[in-house]
């Protein structure tokens, strides 16, 4: 085990990851985090508004795991998509990452990615006109989304996803934004 331990360890540092949770989440431990890496940050002496980006991508990637999880709760797979939950804080060369990832029900795939797909297109005047044009919807699920298109504002660049199936019931999702 404690090799084990050791080699996870040496993965992280080698992919450049400085933070990295991985389990369910829950609104407590989603706010213990998100002060976590916001301390965790600031002792870095970066710019604050880098911090910020980082912090609030943070935070609304774990807000969206969650909310699906809390979604998915009493279907077959509730548990397991529950559990599978992971979300990594690390830089690279582009700059500071922030990637998440969680199980989806294959039925829930299509409706995620034509969120982010129109998202991966648009430079920052497009995401801003979007960004106003939800908040002037009306609350709920009507301006769902809103959360994502900040995530695309906020990062440097488009957002990057991936899909992976893990059988004909789920697959495992991952989504990127780099700062």
């Amino acid at each position: 085990m404690e090799r084990d331990l050791l080699q996870v360890q040496n993965m992280l540092r080698d992919k450049g990851i400085l933070i990295s949770f991985a389990g369910r989440l829950s609104q407590s431990l989603i706010e213990e985090y998100g002060a976590a890496v916001k301390s965790y940050l600031e002792n870095e002496e970066r710019p604050q508004n880098e911090v910020y980006h980082i912090f609030s991508i943070f935070i609304e990637q774990t807000q969206n795991i969650k909310n699906y999880c809390s979604l998915k709760q009493e279907s077959p797979f509730g548990e397991t998509i529950a559990q599978s939950c992971i979300v990594t804080i690390g830089k690279s060369d582009n700059g500071h990452f922030i990637c998440s990832g969680n199980m989806v029900a294959n039925a829930d795939l299509a409706k995620l990615t034509a969120r982010i797909d129109p998202l991966v297109s648009l430079d920052k005047a497009g995401l801003k006109q979007l960004y106003k044009e939800k908040l002037r919807e009306a609350s709920g699920p009507e301006s769902a989304g809103l959360g994502l298109i900040d995530i695309a504002r906020k990062a440097r660049g488009p957002l990057i996803y991936s899909i992976t199936e893990l059988d004909a019931n789920l697959s495992f999702f991952t989504l990127k934004a780099i700062v």
